[in-house]
């Protein structure tokens, strides 16, 4: 199953996770422009985007280029529907990292949820969810995810999923050596 083919849509009994589409915005622009959320979101190499969207207008533009991505196999991202609530509550995004360093051939998994979602037991039901599929999906040998120090709920969700902390830097682009790399084999 590549998800550049088909982009599955995969769910358990809170969750529900599928391609972005834009009818999510106005949901989206609640977690985007959750200043207390934007402290966990990854943004490694991502050509200074630090995944702030304040206005609608900025939302709709990520969401044209997310689509873009996608068909063009850069990255997927898939939103993640809370089905209690039916909301949109944040993201996920797949790509497959094609480096020189010790992440190459590795699923990159990102999560970014509203700050209301980022606890240990919402993160690890997420989680659980993608990771199974996320090899076959993007052909990869392994997922590395980032978690930074403070974040305290989401390093007990991964541990709980079964990632283990890193001594490798990813190297970015740029030449910058981004640390915080957790993976699953």
């Amino acid at each position: 199953m590549n998800i550049y083919e088909t982009c599955p849509i995969l769910e358990n009994e809170k969750f529900l996770l599928r391609l972005v589409e834009n009818e999510d915005c106005d949901d989206l622009l609640s977690v985007y422009s959750d200043k207390n959320a934007l402290p966990f979101f990854n943004s490694d190499n991502c050509d200074g985007d630090n995944f702030y969207y304040a206005t609608k207008e900025r939302m709709r533009e990520a969401l044209g280029f997310w689509n873009l991505s996608y068909q063009n196999g850069w990255f997927a991202r898939l939103s993640i529907v809370d089905k209690t609530v039916s909301n949109v509550i944040g993201t996920i995004e797949l790509c497959l990292r094609v480096s020189e360093d010790a992440f190459h051939n590795m699923g990159i998994l990102r999560v970014d949820v509203r700050s209301d979602y980022e606890k240990e037991e919402v993160l690890y039901d997420i989680v659980e969810l993608i990771t199974p599929h996320i090899s076959e999906m993007l052909g990869c040998r392994g997922i590395i995810t980032k978690v930074p120090m403070y974040a305290v709920e989401r390093m007990k969700a991964i541990q709980k999923a079964g990632f283990t902390k890193s001594d490798h830097l990813l190297i970015g682009k740029n030449g910058y050596a981004y640390d915080g790399y957790w993976t699953m084999q």
